[in-house]
């Protein structure tokens, strides 16, 4: 028997797992800050739509080339596409690119730990599944104060009057929102067997609408590549690079070579690697109440998180309670802000 050969095997796959949950905890997490970045002289609408259109054409030339079960499209995989792209990417990532004109790229990552309160509610209200227990029940009103003592405890003043800073915070809640919604949408609707062709497909349709939106609130008709900065510029290359492609590839690989509950921890991390790095690069302050309003978010989303006694079927902030293990490799995520 060759333990040698087996050995080297398992070393090798370690090597790669550590690597795929470092590039979706620092890469996703980081993206926030990047995003901070490229809106400062580039329109929010028009850079996320540019941005997922071409990382959307990138993966579906590399699922049609490369692909080991890559199939042709129909026309029903490109209506869930469209559906699912603009209630991820408009309305999700969409709703961050928008709110970050008006709050720091920590409070916008923060806030968005609220989506595992919706998947719970939406899958009680709309999937009809099991009425939340005491426990979950528990944790959706500790994260509602947290999200409240986050907001009033605002230190960072962006662009903007403190009006417009709820504003920016409301928007981050309804992003998180249409992310559930679109989330819980894909799981049944028709979808590719590639996972790197739906993402692509999802990634190309939802760029589309982004630059539609674009279009007709004016953004392009004002922008002027001259005025572009250089920060703007590499933000976007980052996004598109380790955002959308790397961090999303990882994250695809992890759902087929992880427990899924180990795989939703990136939910807790994020936000930590998007604080620290707004501190670190952009120095964004926070207040004792932003740490505590922080700490009992991410203490609410491991209490209801943690409402499963099956691994395989332990929710995150992408997979939804009670999601069948048989689904759960078909759920795919490019993240609010990947």
């Amino acid at each position: 028997m060759n333990f040698q050969g087996s050995e080297t095997v398992d070393k090798r796959r370690l090597f790669i797992l550590i690597a795929a949950f470092t590039a979706v905890y620092v890469f996703w997490g980081s993206t926030y800050l990047a995003i901070k970045y490229a809106i400062e002289t580039l329109p929010p609408f028009l850079m996320a739509g540019g941005r997922f259109l071409v990382a959307g054409v990138i993966l579906l030339v590399i699922a049609r080339y490369f692909a080991k079960d890559y199939e042709k499209p129909s026309l029903k995989h490109w209506k869930t596409s469209f559906i699912v792209g603009t209630l991820l990417l408009l309305g999700g990532n969409g709703g961050v690119v928008f709110a970050q004109k008006y709050i720091s790229s920590s409070l916008a990552a923060l806030l968005v730990a609220t989506e595992p309160f919706w998947i719970v509610l939406l899958s009680w209200l709309w999937l009809k599944k099991s009425r939340p227990n005491l426990k979950v029940v528990a944790g959706l009103f500790v994260g509602f104060i947290g999200v409240w003592l986050l907001i009033k405890g605002n230190s960072n003043v962006a662009a903007g009057s403190e009006s417009m800073q709820v504003l920016g915070s409301f928007a981050i809640i309804v992003a998180a929102l249409s992310w559930a919604v679109g989330s819980l949408y894909g799981i049944r609707a028709s979808t590719p067997k590639s996972s790197i062709l739906t993402a692509g497909m999802q990634m190309f349709s939802g760029g589309l609408v982004l630059l539609v939106v674009s279009l007709t609130t004016g953004e392009m008709f004002k922008f002027d590549i001259a005025q572009v900065s250089r920060n703007s510029f590499l933000g976007v290359v980052y996004l598109v690079i380790f955002g959308s492609l790397l961090g999303f590839t990882a994250y695809s690989w992890l759902l087929k070579n992880a427990q899924p509950a180990r795989v939703s921890t990136y939910a807790y991390i994020n936000p930590v690697v998007a604080v620290f790095l707004g501190w670190l690069i952009a120095g964004e302050t926070f207040s004792a109440q932003m740490l505590v309003g922080a700490a009992i978010i991410v203490g609410s989303v491991a209490l209801i998180t943690s409402n499963k006694k099956d691994d395989s079927q332990t929710p995150g902030m992408s997979v939804p309670p009670q999601l069948p293990s048989s689904k759960i490799n078909k759920f795919r995520r490019a993240s609010v802000s990947a």
